[in-house]
């Protein structure tokens, strides 16, 4: 069994026993006709891992805190899905300049207060970034959750999250590439 396997096995054991708050139960998976329409919506794939996690263990509802958000129909709390979230930070972005939202970054999760689990889906890591919108500007709103998505699964199977008690100290970095991702093309 592959690395992948075993981390995907892991991930729906857990999911199949622990339910986030406002999921009564876990989503059925989603098809591939539903992943090539997001995929199409997005203007992007979804990173292999990521879909997988949509395509075997199901449409959101699991994951820490909130759990993931499911990939184009809204879940039970009312949270806007995944894709419809993405379309709607970057039109807002479109209009407000001062903060954009890069392109190929997908919110995943909720963390409450507008905080989001995002996917970089541009990276060959699927590196997970936490946008914290309650920072002065757009430049201090993104920092490195972990550097990939199979390390962020990991950390929530393990415990050992930022967002666990015993780990609220941890700090985390600020995204690099955010000044790269968000430059209008030609700038400086």
């Amino acid at each position: 069994m592959t690395e992948n396997e075993q981390l995907l096995t892991r991930v729906a054991d857990k999911a199949r026993n622990t339910r986030p708050w406002g999921w009564p139960s876990l989503p059925e998976p989603v098809d591939a006709a539903t992943l090539a329409s997001a995929e199409a919506a997005l203007g992007f794939r979804l990173p292999p891992l990521l879909a997988d996690l949509y395509l075997r263990i199901g449409d959101g509802g699991f994951g820490p805190e909130y759990g993931l958000l499911p990939l184009l129909d809204s879940p039970p709390a009312g949270e806007p899905a995944a894709v419809t979230q993405y379309l709607a930070n970057r039109e807002s972005a479109r209009k407000d300049p001062d903060w954009p939202w890069p392109e190929g970054i997908l919110p995943i999760s909720h963390w409450g207060c507008a905080m989001y689990a995002c996917v970089d889906c541009r990276s060959p890591e699927a590196t997970v970034l936490l946008f914290e919108p309650n920072a002065a500007d757009a430049h201090e709103a993104w920092y490195v959750d972990a550097p990939s998505l199979t390390d962020w699964l990991r950390a929530w199977l393990d415990g050992t999250g930022w967002y666990e008690e015993m780990n609220e100290e941890l700090e985390m970095a600020p995204w690099a590439d955010f000044h790269i991702r968000t430059a209008a093309p030609g700038a400086p």
